[in-house]
């Protein structure tokens, strides 16, 4: 699974939520608004994190949201939300969180590959926090490995 360059649709910067689950929200929104998703895809992660607990925490600071392809999976996409304040997802070592990827992937053995991807975004220990800080959508791109902006398109 390889991704297209973020869309700025796929990108909020500084947004609020109060609970995780708008937080994952937020994820999903993006991905439905880059035309990755239906909002039910959204819906589907969520259930993950109330069925499995705040695994999807996976360091400090950062949660990767997603769910099992399925029609509610129209392409491959990546999202990317900055929070203007963190969010408890319930995690023991990892919370609070302030970055929150969304990732959703057309088929299953894709999943891994993408998994892979983003945690090599991550080697680098100050990711987190710079992504966190991200003033601009270049700059998450840059942070990501992504380079320059592609517009809107998704």
């Amino acid at each position: 699974m390889t991704f297209p360059t973020l869309a700025d649709r796929a990108i909020v910067l500084q947004a609020r939520a109060a609970t995780w689950r708008d937080a994952v929200r937020l994820a999903g929104d993006a991905l439905v608004d880059s035309g990755c998703t239906t909002p039910e895809y959204t819906e589907a992660m969520i259930r993950m994190v109330d069925d499995h607990g705040p695994y999807i925490v996976i360091a400090p600071g950062l949660a990767l949201a997603h769910a099992r392809p399925g029609p509610e999976v129209r392409a491959d996409g990546l999202s990317v939300v900055t929070l203007a304040e963190p969010v408890e997802f319930g995690h023991a070592h990892n919370d609070p969180v302030r970055v929150v990827i969304g990732l959703a992937g057309v088929a299953p053995d894709g999943h891994l590959e993408a998994v892979a991807q983003i945690a090599n975004a991550f080697n680098d220990a100050t990711a987190i926090p710079a992504l966190a800080a991200a003033t601009s959508r270049d700059i998450v791109r840059q942070i990501l490995g992504g380079g320059a902006s592609n517009g809107d398109a998704a």
